[in-house]
């Protein structure tokens, strides 16, 4: 009976990445997609990251590729809310 460990995360496990996005910016996104915060260097993102790591049990990973991001960086028109589901 082997006792090596797996080198693979559990893919239920939460992971929290840290990339950029096909414009150049500086993402950290849950894997469940329930949290996204945007930051003006790598530096930022992986400090963050590595601070909310306990907070959602989460490993800290950089994306291989660009992250799809979740909330839309275009100028809200003056129509708009910004925020229309805010509490």
């Amino acid at each position: 009976m082997s006792s090596a460990s797996n080198p693979e995360p559990d893919p239920s496990d939460p992971i929290l990445y840290v990339g950029q996005d096909t414009a150049g910016h500086w993402l950290v996104q849950l894997s469940s997609k329930q949290m996204e915060g945007r930051f003006v260097s790598f530096t930022a993102a992986m400090r963050y990251a590595q601070s909310e790591r306990e907070v959602y049990h989460a490993a800290v990973e950089i994306a291989s590729a660009p992250i799809q991001s979740l909330i839309s960086f275009a100028p809200v028109a003056a129509n708009e809310r910004a925020l229309p589901h805010a509490a």
